[in-house]
């Protein structure tokens, strides 16, 4: 796609931002070469792209802080990016913004075990957490299948969860302490090592906020000891919603795994071909289960939810021998979206979270919705928790299917909402479901949400374009009714 030549007073603007930059981030901290700025121009949401106006890739927190000071003072937009593995547009860049890339601050600070705590910049792989204390028989539970590639930050920014999350919580139940920025370049700390921070919940209102409050320049993160046993156990179902139904009657039964993951029979072919884990290709559903904790408790729960699989016509039940074994049965589930990748030629990565006793009626309203678009769709998804992740599997070549591959994603987010759930559960709203906020949401709701925003960011210039279908001045929204102050923001450039 031909970009149109910028103007004159563009090119300029462009060259004097950069110039200030350069005296802030000195050497190759400022990228401004048209061809170097386009490796920037999408996140995992490859369907929309746009160039950003820069780059800028600063080392420490005292850089971060100047150029947000300065590019508050000048009215510039800055658009934080971790690794850009965001699959919600939340690091699409702005063609009149600054991109702050966070990449170079990728250091672990501190591990405290007496403290059970590490102290990391955001620009560390969550997967290098657990690798940095496993010799000491720690980890970092939150684990997001990109987490060889995800980092700190954007899990912060996107409040991640992984297969490990029903029982050990979602990244926010994880951090107990963030240095983070403010848009005008105040530098300050929430929390730290203790338990619980003061005040007001700042942590919990940063974790999952996109990068609209503030960016995250250091996080201490929660180490667990590692579980005395953990075994996965593989069950085939007939159906999806027999599977489904198993999810809540082992919830139901107090049961609670350190993982429970779905998968259906495309993403268990796909997958099995890819990875070889052993999955039983003749099965419509797949459950992954996993037991952790003291080994006699351990054999006792396996015999628990194999009888409760056997009473909702589980076909087959297999459980892992050994540690390779059950690294092996995670390697085929971590590896599903890629495995996807390879029978079609793009897959269109959903995210919503319903009650889990509604599984069974949202996948097979999701089986009519497949038919009615002519559109494969397979389902790989944190049952435990209710997380869906449709990949809706389209070909971009092909007019219109694109689009159609959208609508069928709205009306499974609609349908997630309708049953009671939220529309994500990890990927964020970004610019993915900016526009259906509304089916969540009141005006009033999005409004209120919107005076959070402003007293962190008045002039609206970090992230901006991400999350609210419309933005209002902030001096308007102190008002009960609002009539003026009101933009709709424009399509996104798509590719």
């Amino acid at each position: 796609m031909k970009m149109p030549e910028p103007d004159r007073e563009v090119i300029e603007r462009r060259a004097a931002i950069a110039t200030a930059l350069r005296e802030i981030v000195p050497g190759e901290g400022v990228i401004d070469d048209l061809d170097e700025r386009r490796a920037y121009e999408a996140d995992g949401l490859t369907a929309y792209q746009t160039i950003p106006m820069l780059v800028v890739l600063p080392e420490t927190t005292e850089q971060i802080s100047r150029i947000l000071r300065y590019c508050h003072e000048e009215g510039i937009k800055v658009v934080p990016r971790g690794a850009g593995t965001s699959l919600s547009g939340g690091a699409l860049p702005l063609e009149d913004g600054v991109l702050l890339g966070l990449a170079k601050l990728n250091r672990v600070l501190d591990i405290d075990y007496d403290n059970r705590c590490a102290v990391v910049q955001p620009g560390v792989t969550n997967l290098a957490v657990t690798q940095a204390v496993s010799g000491e028989g720690f980890y970092y539970a939150p684990d997001p299948s990109s987490q060889i590639a995800c980092t700190i930050g954007g899990n912060i920014a996107e409040n991640s969860g992984g297969v490990h999350c029903l029982k050990y919580g979602l990244t926010t139940n994880n951090v107990l302490g963030l240095e983070v920025v403010l848009i005008d370049g105040e530098v300050f700390r929430i929390g730290g090592k203790h338990l619980d921070a003061e005040g007001y919940d700042l942590l919990g209102l940063l974790t999952g906020s996109e990068g609209l409050l503030a960016v995250v320049t250091e996080v201490t993160v929660r180490i667990l000891r590692a579980p005395e046993t953990a075994r996965a156990v593989l069950i085939g179902f007939p159906t999806s919603e027999d599977a489904g139904a198993c999810v809540s009657a082992v919830i139901g039964a107090g049961i609670i795994p350190g993982g429970m993951e779905m998968m259906d029979r495309p993403a268990i072919k796909a997958a099995e071909e890819f990875v070889e884990a052993g999955y039983p290709l003749d099965a419509g559903a797949l459950l992954i289960v996993e037991l952790d904790g003291p080994e006699t408790e351990v054999d006792d729960l396996i015999a628990r939810v194999e009888g409760i699989a056997r009473k909702h016509n589980a076909l087959t039940t297999r459980i892992s021998e050994n540690e390779e074994e059950r690294e092996r049965f995670w390697a085929g589930r971590k590896a599903a979206f890629p495995a996807i990748g390879r029978i079609s030629p793009d897959y269109y990565c959903m995210d919503g979270t319903i009650p889990r006793h509604q599984l069974p009626k949202v996948l097979a309203r999701m089986n009519e919705l497949s038919e009615d678009y002519g559109l494969r769709v397979a389902n790989v998804f944190h049952a435990g928790d209710g997380n869906l992740h449709p990949l809706i599997l389209y070909d971009a070549n092909e007019p219109g299917e694109l689009e159609k591959a959208e609508k069928f994603g709205a009306d499974i987010l609609r349908l997630c909402v309708e049953v009671g759930g939220v529309l994500t559960g990890e990927h964020g709203v970004g610019v993915e479901k900016r526009d259906l906020m509304g089916a969540m949401f009141s005006e009033e709701d999005l409004n209120q949400q919107q005076r959070l925003k402003c007293a962190f960011d008045p002039a609206s210039l970090l992230n901006p374009g991400k999350v609210f279908p419309t933005l209002h001045r902030c001096a308007e929204l102190g008002r009960v009714h609002i009539h003026g102050g009101k933009t709709r923001f424009p399509d996104i450039p798509r590719f």
